[in-house]
């Protein structure tokens, strides 16, 4: 006699209700919306800072200062993300939903992370430093744009509940 069961079948979308009962709920999800458009604005004076020190020579201690800063919010972002994911997911990091977005995060990281390490302890010139940034910073505008077409992705999943139940 052989026993047919039917697998589980993954949520369609990206949360279940309940994931998205616990999303909707947090302080933790403002918190991001907060800290992301913060970030990017961060990011966007920096990068302007860098390009500006590499094309003229000027400027590098104003540009240095932003990278640790872009980096210091890089790092609360993280934090405070690991910690919405946690009360969403019941996990820290990885989550099945949020899983490839949190593996390049962590390259993201690792690069912004080099970078410091590279600065305080003298390991590269002021030119590669700022051309490590600039790896780091793409690293960054593909792992926003992953996030923000996840957002995307809820924001569609939340709209097709909603005609579902109406």
């Amino acid at each position: 006699m052989s026993m047919h069961t039917q697998p589980q079948r993954a949520p369609i979308g990206l949360y279940t209700t309940e994931e998205r009962a616990r999303r909707d709920a947090t302080i933790w999800t403002p918190v991001q919306g907060v800290l992301a458009p913060l970030q990017f604005a961060v990011f966007l004076v920096s990068l302007g800072l860098v390009l500006r020190y590499l094309a003229t020579g000027d400027g590098y201690v104003i540009a240095t200062w932003s990278i640790v800063v872009k980096t210091g919010v890089l790092y609360v972002i993280m934090v405070t993300g690991a910690i919405w994911e946690k009360v969403v997911f019941g996990q820290y990091l990885l989550a099945p939903a949020f899983f490839w977005e949190d593996v390049f995060s962590f390259l993201v990281i690792g690069l912004h992370t080099a970078y410091l390490w590279a600065l305080f302890s003298g390991a590269l010139a002021p030119q590669s430093l700022m051309l490590l940034a600039l790896a780091a910073y793409a690293a960054y505008v593909i792992n926003a744009v992953q996030f923000v077409l996840k957002l995307r992705a809820a924001r569609l999943q939340a709209a097709t509940v909603q005609e579902a139940t109406a």
